[in-house]
Parts: structure tokens; C-alpha cells; sequence
């Protein structure tokens, strides 16, 4: 378990919550450090404001749904009130407090690699946010895909959304995608923490994907592409990801 003072990101998420003016810093291995006002209201913001890819994907939400990498619970919360079961698990516990105290019925402090069948079956699981950035790599991608087909019904879906890093223009991102590739990584295979006041968490990484990787990346999972739905605004874009029939 994470210890307080190391959960940086839920200890982000309880100073918003608690009305504090916060920044979500975040840092990466090669020293590129990105600051934004925006970044913890996000994680907060109800149907309305969510951006209009989350807001078309998630209507894919059927029977049984896993939240993964829940945060606050904005996804929790929207599903919950639609009627459906929902469960939000996460890796920060403080994360899960928060959870808790918006209203949010069921979470587990779970991260993404310890999910298994004590969870039970899911109908979807959503991974909104970028969250298909928790894989990790694309070699831990392909085995918890893997899982995740035996984790859910014959119907089952993922909704999952990613970042397409090569439509940036940034150099400091572009050096970092040279870099990676340098040393036999994905472009968009980034190591990072995130920094709250005294508080600084573990590194981690995470993984950003173009379309054609992800198709790649899902290939023989027992998972396909059924549709993109592109952003008309940034890089973002989510993958229904269906069962292989």
C-alpha cells in the first residue's frame, strides 16, 4: 500500500476536494516538468464538462462495469446514477477516500496489475483519462488484455482511451520520443511522477499509443478495434475495444 506521504496524486485529489487551490505537477525521468490549474478539476468535473469522446464512449457502458484507475469517481459517480454497478478501483488510497466521500458505493485498492477473477465478471471496462496508459508497456499491455478477456462476458467491451504523441510539435516531447526509441522503448513509453507539495510520488510508466499501435498492441488479446472516436480538439481519441468473436 501506498504510504500517505507518498500518495501524492490522492493527496492532490483531497486538497481539491477540500477546496485548496491546487496544481497537478507532473514530472518526467528526462527533468520536463508540466503544471496545470486545469488538471485536478478534471478528475472531478461531471458529465457536461467531460470531454465529448467520454461523453459519446461512454454510452458503450453496459451491465457490470470496472472503472479502472478511478480517481475521484466522476465515471463511478455517472454510472451509478444511470443504474448501473460499478466498481472504481485504484492504486492510491487517498484516491479511494475521496471516493468515498463524494458518494461513490463500491472501490477497492486494487492496482491494475494485481486485478483477478476475486474482482468477478465485468461486462466493460472503461480506462478513461488515457488511462490505457496504465499498461505500462506494450508487452504488459497484451498479458492484462489477456486478462481482461477472461475477466469478461462474451459481450464484454473496453473503453479505452490513449493520446496519438506524434501529432506533437513540442521538441522537448519529440527529443523524449527519440530517446525512448534509442533505447528499444515504444515513442510513447514515458516514465513519470507526480509531485504534491512536499509530497513526491513513486516513478511509473506509462503508455501513450497512435491508433495503429493500438490495433498492434490489442492483436491477438482475444480483443479487436470495433471503432475509433476521434477528438476534433487535442490527440485524444478512445478505442471500443470488443471481443474477438
Amino acid at each position: 500500500m501506498i504510504k500517505p506521504e507518498k500518495d501524492a496524486y490522492g493527496q492532490e485529489l483531497l486538497a481539491f476536494l477540500q477546496g485548496e487551490e491546487v496544481y497537478e505537477i507532473i514530472e518526467r525521468e528526462d527533468h520536463f516538468i508540466d503544471a496545470s490549474p486545469h488538471g485536478p478539476a478534471v478528475y472531478f468535473s461531471e458529465f457536461p464538462d467531460w470531454p465529448q469522446i467520454e461523453q459519446e464512449a461512454i454510452q458503450y457502458a453496459h451491465g457490470r462495469v470496472l472503472d479502472v484507475g478511478c480517481g475521484a469517481g466522476r465515471v463511478c459517480l455517472y454510472l451509478q446514477e444511470k443504474g448501473l454497478e460499478i466498481l472504481g478501483i485504484d492504486n492510491s488510497p487517498l484516491a479511494l477516500e475521496v471516493c468515498k466521500q463524494r458518494g461513490v458505493n463500491n472501490v477497492s485498492l486494487t492496482p491494475l496489475s494485481q486485478v483477478s477473477s476475486r474482482l468477478g465478471i465485468f461486462d466493460t471496462i472503461v480506462m478513461f483519462g488515457n488511462n490505457f496508459g496504465l499498461f505500462e508497456s506494450p508487452a504488459k499491455a497484451k498479458h492484462r488484455l489477456r486478462k481482461f478477456a477472461r475477466l469478461t462476458s462474451p459481450e464484454g467491451c473496453i473503453l479505452a482511451e490513449s493520446s496519438d504523441i506524434y501529432l506533437t510539435t513540442d521538441q522537448d516531447h519529440l527529443a523524449y520520443q527519440a530517446s525512448n526509441r534509442q533505447k528499444g522503448r515504444m515513442s510513447g513509453q514515458i516514465r513519470l511522477r507526480v509531485r504534491h507539495r512536499k509530497s513526491i510520488g513513486s516513478w511509473f510508466d506509462y503508455l501513450m499509443v497512435s491508433k495503429g499501435e493500438m490495433e498492434e498492441t490489442v492483436a491477438g488479446t482475444g480483443w479487436e478495434v470495433g471503432r475509433f472516436i476521434d477528438s476534433a480538439e487535442s490527440p485524444l481519441y478512445i478505442a471500443i475495444l470488443e471481443k474477438v468473436p
